[in-house]
């Protein structure tokens, strides 16, 4: 059974940042490509970022605004989104996804999904 568990959400204020984690239970991790999705109430679930197999990264520009950053660390099975200067409308649940395969914008492509950890930003 393979399980994503994130962590690091929470209450903040404008400004604020913060570290978001996801680690899995994947023994072939390096070999999944991992993506941070996001869903605020009342809207579709959207594309944040990405990270492949071998490290490139993808972002959702309008979205993110450059303030987000997307890593993983290999050994510890772990994917990171740093945030910084968040605002009220990155207010929103979280979650990190993985496939065995090319990175993708498309939260359908993921077939491995945590159950996410809410972001508040409050003003």
């Amino acid at each position: 059974q393979v399980q994503l568990v994130e962590s690091g959400g929470g209450l903040v204020q404008a400004g604020d940042s913060l570290r978001l984690s996801c680690a899995a239970s994947l023994r072939t991790f390096s070999k999944y490509a991992l993506g941070w999705f996001r869903q605020a109430p009342g809207k579709e679930r959207e594309f944040v970022a990405a990270i492949s197999r071998s490290g490139l990264t993808i972002y959702d520009r309008d979205s993110v605004k450059g303030r987000f950053t997307i890593s993983r660390e290999n050994a510890k099975n772990t994917v990171y989104l740093q945030m910084s200067s968040l605002a009220p409308e990155d207010t929103a649940v979280y979650y990190c996804a993985g496939r065995d395969s090319y990175v993708s914008r498309t939260s359908r492509d993921y077939d491995y999904w945590g159950q996410g950890t809410p972001v508040t930003v409050s003003s």
